[in-house]
């Protein structure tokens, strides 16, 4: 069973990645782009094919179809992830938009080696549940490892979610203060003099 919910937080972690992708290709394509790693003809036929391989390796990995081929696939997909996220951090590159799991926005993080590490250890498990033969869990088995998955990504989105809304220690007022702060020390220095 536990092979079972690892293949479902990967599998849905592939869906959750590609399925905001399918509702905003130029987005994707900017992205793809922005990473400079294929000529020009590919980067458009990456943009396409890159949400539907997540989506169709996400269900086959938390529907267990195919479940080795679908785990050596992911693997895949994370190395390509992996390598293009790492030569553009070597190279200085920090500024781009990660693509992971939106685009676009002001609010999503930039490229950094937690996400190269991240894609790393995609790649490790998916390697493993490609290789490390697991036997064939009951119908019960599997339906409890996928519902173990959901609520892993679920708490985890969640938590992303709310990090980016609360900042401890910090309250949306104290960006406006910090600004009024800054102008009433330049003005009461302007009217001394």
């Amino acid at each position: 069973m536990l092979w079972v919910l690892i293949a479902s937080i990967v599998g849905g972690t592939l869906l959750l990645a590609g399925i905001p992708k399918t509702r905003d290709r130029q987005g994707l394509l900017r992205t793809v782009r922005g990473y400079k790693l294929l000529p020009a003809p590919l980067e458009e036929a990456a943009s396409f094919v890159l949400p539907w391989a997540e989506i169709v390796l996400g269900v086959a990995l938390v529907t267990g179809i195919a479940g080795r081929w679908a785990a050596a696939g992911a693997a895949l997909l994370f190395l390509c992830f992996f390598g293009g996220l790492t030569i553009n951090l070597l190279r200085g590159r920090r500024d781009l938009d990660c693509g992971c799991f939106a685009f676009g926005s002001h609010d999503v993080p930039r490229i950094g080696w937690f996400h190269a590490v991240r894609a790393g250890a995609f790649v490790l498990v998916s390697a493993a549940l490609a290789f490390v033969p697991a036997g064939t869990p009951s119908l019960a088995e599997h339906l409890l490892a996928v519902a173990l998955a959901a609520l892993v990504l679920v708490v985890v989105v969640t938590a992303v979610q709310l990090r980016s809304i609360v900042h401890p220690g910090r309250r949306p007022v104290d960006d406006h203060l910090t600004k009024a702060s800054i102008e009433l020390r330049a003005a009461s220095t302007l009217s001394r003099y």
